[in-house]
């Protein structure tokens, strides 16, 4: 027990030092190709370069969460194929270290990674992802426009049904249209607004009101400067849509998810994120598995370089082929659960297969 305790500080040691290496180098390409990005915009509004680096800055934390399995999967090769260059690993499993306990003492050193990775899933990477876009948003002077129809986006609130045309940087509403309906589905009213304002829940100020209501008598037809509208939608249901789904935080999605459902709106890509987020601990322990084939094969067929090529190559392919089996479900209504959990199944099955193949050798 003593020397599987020494044996798991080692591997953890070399091992996070390998994927904060693997991370450094990562973060700097995405910034950079952020930063390239970026400057095409560069002097829209007040949009200067101080405002792009701290864009890109804000940018990061999302970066991270993303690669995680990919640094994870290339650092823990790297580390691994070190070790067994240098005869370290032939010596610990010579001393009797079995695979199990191998694969014991990279499940133990995957744990901090997974408590890590959740922290900036949930509490670091969103509001990062939200405060950079409400940067950019009120440095360009622009707004967010709401593309789920070409009149913007409909939402059901009790009785009402609410088209806004788009949200401003602040999440107040721009040009929005409230259709009341009674109880037996018949128009009452419509109420045209410029502009509504969050006071507090449950309560909007509405801004240059026009008011249409239809009865018995006729057509009557009200302006005002402003006037209070209750509704449930609140600022934290429309910030989401300057964010993507992948930078939200599984709570968020599932409180969208269901506000979506409720409504009858499209929500396969907020589902598949939301499952994505549940099987991200998942993807990082297989990402340990994996790796440690790689070590039995550069002793027999040597080739540092090669091993940590094929890692690269494999990371990428769980990051890129992943996001496309995301959009490829959300576009053809495929199983939410599928789509987000294919590519963490399919490398499970090719580490499984690895593992069991350079054991039988």
């Amino acid at each position: 027990m003593v020397e599987m305790n020494l044996l798991t500080r080692y591997l953890g040691r070399e091992i996070y030092l390998s994927i904060a290496l693997v991370f450094a180098a990562l973060i700097m390409l995405f910034a950079f190709l952020d930063l390239i990005h970026e400057l095409n915009v560069m002097g829209q509004g007040q949009y200067h370069l101080g405002y792009v680096l701290l864009f890109v800055a804000l940018t990061i934390p999302g970066h991270v969460y993303e690669l995680f399995p990919v640094a994870v999967l290339v650092g823990a090769i790297f580390a691994l194929v070190q070790l067994a260059a240098s005869s370290e690993l032939t010596v610990y499993r010579a001393s009797g270290a079995s695979l199990w306990q191998m694969l014991g003492a990279l499940f133990k050193i995957s744990l901090p990674l997974i408590a890590l990775s959740f922290a900036f899933s949930e509490f670091v990477a969103p509001p990062s992802e939200r405060m950079a876009q409400q940067l950019r948003l009120k440095a360009q002077n622009s707004q967010v426009s709401l593309k789920e129809f070409r009149s913007g986006v409909w939402v059901k609130d009790e009785r009402s049904f609410v088209n806004v045309k788009s949200v401003m940087p602040d999440t107040s509403l721009s040009n929005v249209n409230i259709y009341l309906f009674d109880d037996t589905y018949h128009l009452q009213a419509i109420t045209n607004a410029t502009r509504a304002n969050f006071i507090e829940e449950g309560r909007w100020q509405l801004e240059e009101v026009m008011e249409t209501r239809f009865d018995k008598q006729g057509t009557t037809v009200n302006t005002a400067a402003s006037q209070e509208w209750r509704s449930a939608l609140n600022p934290g249901i429309l910030s989401v849509l300057l964010v993507v789904p992948e930078q939200m935080s599984a709570y968020d999605l599932y409180q969208y998810v269901g506000h979506l459902q409720d409504n009858r709106q499209k929500s396969a890509r907020y589902e598949i994120a939301m499952w994505n987020k549940l099987v991200y601990p998942l993807a990082l322990l297989v990402m340990m598995l994996l790796a440690l084939p790689f070590a039995s094969y550069q002793r027999r067929s040597g080739g540092i370089s090669a091993m940590i090529f094929a890692g690269i190559v494999l990371g990428l392919v769980f990051h890129f082929v992943g996001r496309l089996f995301a959009s490829l479900g959300a576009l053809n209504d495929w199983s939410p659960f599928v789509s987000a959990t294919a590519m963490t199944g399919l490398f499970l099955l090719l580490g499984l297969a690895m593992l069991w193949w350079t054991e039988r050798r």
